[in-house]
C-alpha cells in the first residue's frame, strides 16, 4: 500500500470515528432532568428590584427573572413554567453544585477561583457592574476617599467584601465592617444608621435607592467604583447540552435587538429575505433542533420576553441606571453574541 493510500485510508477512518463518537449525543442529565419534571428551577437573588423581586401579587419580576422565563419557553414554550427559589450569598453555590437549582441569574461575579474550582460555569455576562459607595447626602461626603474611619455595611462572603477590604488597604484607609448575610437586612441597617456606607454593585445601589421612594434623593452614590463585577448565568458544570441551551437563550435576547426583533413586530417579519432573520425564526437552519427543543424556540422568547433590550427598559431603566457598557456592541456597549449560524 502506498504511503499516499495509507493516509488517506488514516484519514477516513479518523473522519469516520469522528463521525461515529458525535452520532450519539453526551448524557444531559440536568436537560433530561427538567424536561422530565415539566418545570425549570432557578436560582434568584433574595430580593432586588429590576433584577429579581416578587411583586404586589407574588409575581417574580426582573432582568435575572426574564433569563429564567427565556429558557422556561426554549424547554417548554411556556414562561410560567419556573419555580423560583430565592438564594442568600451564602447559599447560591451549593444550591447550583448539589442541583438544587438548575441554573441561577443571580447578580453573580463571573470570577476565575468561581470558574474553576465551584463546579460551575458561567454561560454569559447579563450585566457588567462594578462595585461602589452609597451615603446619605447629609453626611457631606462626596467621594470614597473621604470614608476614612466610616462603618461600611456589606454582605459577607461575597466580592464585594474583599474588595472592600483592598480598596481600603490600597488608599491607606480604615474601617469597621457591619457583616449581615441578607441582603434586605444589610440595607435595613444602612437605612438605620448602623453604618456610614453601604457597598455593593452599582445596580444594587441603585435598585436600594430606589426602593426608598420619596425619600430616593436623600442618598448619593459615590462616583468611584472599584472592581470588575461581570454578573453572570451560572449553571452546574458536566451538562454541555444543558449550559449550551442556557447560554444560547441568552444569545438569542441580544441578537433579537441587534437584528431589530421584538416581541411587538417580530410576526411581521415571518416573510423577511434576511438570512440572518430567517434562522432566528426557525424558517432555516434547525439552530432549535440542534438545541434539543422547537425549532422555534428563538421566535417563542422574543414574542413573550422580548430582546434584551427590552427586558432591560423594563426592569433596570427605571433604577435610574443607563445602558452604558451594557448596551449593544453596535451602541458603543460590551454586549455581543456570537452568530447564531
Amino acid at each position: 500500500m502506498s504511503v499516499l493510500r495509507t493516509l488517506a485510508l488514516g484519514t477516513a477512518l479518523t473522519v469516520a470515528g469522528f463521525g461515529a463518537a458525535h452520532a450519539q449525543a453526551p448524557a444531559s442529565p440536568i436537560f433530561d432532568a427538567v424536561k422530565a419534571r415539566g418545570t425549570l428551577v432557578c436560582g434568584v437573588n433574595t430580593g432586588l428590584a429590576g433584577f429579581a423581586q416578587p411583586d404586589s401579587q407574588g409575581v417574580w419580576r426582573g432582568l435575572d427573572v426574564d433569563a429564567c422565563r427565556a429558557v422556561a419557553i426554549a424547554m417548554f414554550n411556556d414562561a410560567t413554567k419556573v419555580r423560583y427559589v430565592p438564594l442568600t450569598a451564602q447559599q447560591r453555590f451549593t444550591a447550583v453544585q448539589s442541583g438544587e437549582v438548575d441554573m441561577m441569574p443571580r447578580n453573580t461575579t463571573w470570577t476565575f477561583q468561581r470558574d474553576v474550582q465551584l463546579g460551575l460555569d458561567f454561560v454569559g455576562t447579563n450585566f457588567y457592574d462594578g462595585q461602589g459607595f452609597m451615603v446619605k447626602k447629609s453626611l457631606g461626603v462626596n467621594s470614597a476617599k473621604e470614608l476614612n474611619g466610616a462603618t461600611i455595611c456589606v454582605q459577607p462572603g461575597t466580592t464585594t467584601e474583599l474588595n472592600l477590604t483592598d480598596y481600603f488597604r490600597a488608599n491607606n484607609m480604615r474601617f469597621t465592617a457591619v457583616v449581615i448575610e441578607r441582603q434586605e437586612e444589610v440595607n435595613a441597617a444602612f437605612f438605620a444608621g448602623r453604618c456610614d456606607s453601604l457597598t455593593t454593585d452599582v445596580s444594587g445601589l441603585a435598585s436600594t435607592r430606589a426602593s426608598q421612594g420619596a425619600q430616593a434623593n436623600d442618598y448619593v452614590i459615590l462616583p468611584e467604583v472599584i472592581s470588575k463585577e461581570p454578573l453572570a448565568i451560572t449553571v452546574r458544570q458536566g451538562d454541555s447540552k444543558w449550559s449550551d441551551l442556557v447560554r444560547w437563550t441568552f444569545f438569542a435576547m441580544l441578537e433579537a435587538e441587534e437584528l431589530g426583533l421584538t416581541a411587538a413586530n417580530i410576526d411581521s417579519m415571518a416573510n423577511s429575505e434576511n438570512p440572518a432573520i430567517r434562522r432566528f425564526l426557525g424558517a432555516t437552519g434547525d439552530l432549535g433542533q440542534m438545541l434539543g427543543v422547537d425549532n422555534r424556540w428563538a421566535y417563542n422568547i422574543i414574542k413573550t420576553v422580548g430582546n434584551f433590550g427590552e427586558s432591560f427598559e423594563r426592569n433596570i431603566t427605571p433604577l435610574g441606571l443607563p445602558r452604558g457598557v451594557n448596551n449593544l456592541w453596535t451602541k458603543g456597549g460590551l454586549m455581543y453574541s456570537p452568530p447564531l449560524r
